[in-house]
């Protein structure tokens, strides 16, 4: 089932996608729910939402306070023990090693150790784990979720001191780019992959984020979703029913048709055909 979600205990979800399957998402709000030494096969990245934990990893002890990103490689031994008469609420994901494997050797070799992210770099693995979470919660498309988490897995083994954005772009990276850009105008209504992506511009998943990144300043989710948007705008001028046009455009229901035109046009599709 897309988007299916699995609730073991009030306290305890998982959210996980049939159509990524190498990706689950944990969100604990149990305050007494210690663990004791363990480990994954799965390369997991764990956000502290709300109380303080002591993380013991690989023999040596990490206080972890809120808003702190701490992650572990597969196989390594860790334990979590929150402090006592504290809220405690986290986000963790887990992601199979397979996924990982087009990263370059010298960015794979950064997630065999454990990391607890500090600044800048703590602060928007926070924001990107948020919406990888939030959109598997919600069941938005496999481009959406998976374009995020590459997006996270980039920002964590990128050092800050790169500047990507403003790099100068060969013709080698503009053809990427252009490849990418003319396949989402031809299949815009369709829920195109990140592995489609990767096999048109014929590059790794997280090469092509960054580059299409940098060369438009949105992911391709974003991109694609602005051809939707436009798209609509023109069919609303034809004064056809809002439904209709949501369906056509890709968006799964009329509701999430709804939130991602406000978001970039400020009102309603509703109100939007009413005005012309």
């Amino acid at each position: 089932m897309w988007g299916e979600e699995l609730t073991e205990m009030a306290d305890v979800t998982f959210y996980r996608s049939e159509a990524l399957p190498f990706l689950e998402a944990k969100q604990c709000t149990k305050s007494d729910l210690a663990y004791q030494k363990h480990f994954h096969g799965e390369y997991s990245i764990g956000l502290i939402d709300e109380g303080e934990t002591s993380a013991w990893c690989d023999g040596r002890m990490y206080p972890v306070e809120a808003g702190r990103v701490i992650s572990f490689p597969p196989h390594m031994l860790h334990a979590c023990h929150p402090r006592q008469q504290t809220q405690w609420k986290y986000r963790m994901l887990f992601i199979q090693p397979d996924w990982l494997k087009q990263l370059e050797p010298g960015e794979l070799e950064q997630l065999r150790i454990p990391f607890l992210l500090e600044g800048r770099k703590n602060h928007d693995c926070r924001r990107l784990i948020c919406r990888v979470v939030e959109s598997l919660a919600s069941a938005e498309e496999p481009l959406v979720i998976e374009s995020w988490l590459a997006e996270l897995i980039q920002a964590i083994v990128t050092p800050h001191t790169l500047d990507l954005d403003h790099a100068s772009r060969s013709d080698r990276e503009q053809r990427y780019i252009r490849l990418i850009r003319e396949y989402l105008h031809a299949h815009y209504t369709e829920r195109v992959t990140l592995e489609e992506l990767k096999r048109i511009a014929g590059i790794s998943r997280f090469h092509l984020i960054r580059l299409f990144k940098k060369g438009t300043n949105v992911p391709p989710h974003a991109y694609q979703n602005l051809l939707r948007i436009n798209h609509a705008k023109i069919a609303l001028a034809e004064k056809r029913p809002i439904a209709e046009i949501a369906a056509e455009a890709g968006f799964y229901d009329q509701s999430h048709f709804a939130r991602a035109f406000f978001k970039v046009v400020g009102t309603t599709p509703q109100r939007y055909a009413v005005s012309r």
